[in-house]
């Protein structure tokens, strides 16, 4: 379905799996991040984040690896992210909609610290990411804060990461599962965001 003057789709679509596999969406959002980071004032490497999910509803594509959300009765996949205080994505896990979020937070406070350099010292999050098994997992990995409150925070800050999928949600491609694969539709919330990221870079430029 690619318009004429474009190469064939076999082209296309083997490059950008090669985009994809090498994590090149990954790193642009990376980049990108510490340069809007450094113009907004911040430090270039976040000590907090907000993670929360979004459940996208599945088509005949995706519907092989789909689970069915009982909370929100839709069939589809479950999209799970931490981002920094500005919006920022920090981490991404996709999983069917019927996994639990809490069952997600080892795996994500894991990668959180990675690309952080183990500075997240507090993450916001909801409901779903409580109980004795979460804040074990973030204790393995989220750095102690010296105030009272720290670790997994439930606290109404989380708006942050709404509003993050509120932007993604945008994108045609990811109002909807149309993926084969679980890991072109992480692939795809990276590419979103890197897209969103450089219309603000230009956005603060003089």
């Amino acid at each position: 379905m690619m318009p004429n003057d474009l190469p064939p789709w076999t082209a296309v679509q083997q490059q950008t799996q090669r985009w994809l596999r090498a994590g090149c969406f990954e790193t642009m959002v990376e980049d990108l991040r510490l340069l809007l980071r450094l113009g907004a004032g911040r430090t270039d490497a976040p000590s907090a984040t907000i993670v929360d999910s979004r459940t996208l509803q599945s088509t005949p594509e995706s519907g092989a690896r789909a689970g069915f959300d009982g909370h929100k009765k839709r069939k589809g996949s479950k999209v799970h992210a931490a981002v920094d205080t500005l919006g920022h994505l920090l981490a991404l896990r996709v999983t069917p909609a019927n996994e639990q979020d809490r069952a997600q937070v080892a795996a994500l406070a894991q990668e959180i610290q990675a690309v952080t350099g183990q500075n997240v010292q507090v993450a916001f999050v909801d409901q779903g990411y409580t109980g004795e098994q979460p804040a074990a997992d973030a204790a393995e990995q989220v750095v102690k804060h010296h105030q009272a409150k720290h670790g997994f925070v439930l606290l109404p800050r989380r708006w942050g990461v709404e509003r993050s999928f509120a932007w993604v949600a945008r994108f045609r491609r990811l109002a909807r599962d149309y993926e084969r694969l679980a890991s072109t539709l992480a692939a795809y919330h990276w590419l979103a965001f890197a897209t969103l990221m450089l219309q603000a870079l230009f956005t603060k430029s003089p």
